[in-house]
């Protein structure tokens, strides 16, 4: 019994489906954990003294993990995305997240605070990538 192209081709393409259930499982717990993170980050960053004030209000512990949470449902739903359209989802979804946490940085050196409060906050923001952006991108498809 021979199998033809077409028969290989499909039975590759089954197989190589992301599924959803699962990527949606590990990007939920892998905002919980970089929210977590980047709030012990922050929390670290001020029992060494450096200020959470930007442009003269300080910002709440509680407000990382908020942040993170917001840019990381982005960042699953982009996944989503790339899953069902992307010829390499997993490349596609790299790229993406890694440009937009570089943007992320932007605003970062703008704002009105010392120069501590600003590598603090890219720092929460880069603990929070390393986290989420792996483990997302590990259900996707090559």
């Amino acid at each position: 019994m021979t199998a033809t192209r077409t028969d290989i081709a499909a039975a590759t393409v089954a197989t190589t489906k992301t599924a959803i259930g699962p990527l949606l499982r590990d990007g939920v717990l892998a905002t919980v954990l970089a929210g977590g993170a980047a709030m012990v980050v922050a929390w670290a960053g001020r029992a060494a003294g450096i200020s959470l004030d930007v442009q003269g209000a300080p910002i709440p512990l509680t407000g990382f993990a908020t942040a993170t949470a917001m840019c990381s449902v982005v960042g699953i739903l982009l996944a989503v995305v790339l899953a069902k359209v992307a010829r390499h989802p997993r490349r596609a979804f790299v790229r993406a997240t890694v440009a937009l946490t570089v943007l992320s940085l932007v605003p970062d050196v703008l704002i009105t605070a010392a120069p501590a409060t600003r590598a603090l906050l890219m720092v929460t923001h880069l603990v929070a990538a390393a986290i989420i952006i792996p483990a997302v991108a590990r259900r996707l498809e090559p």
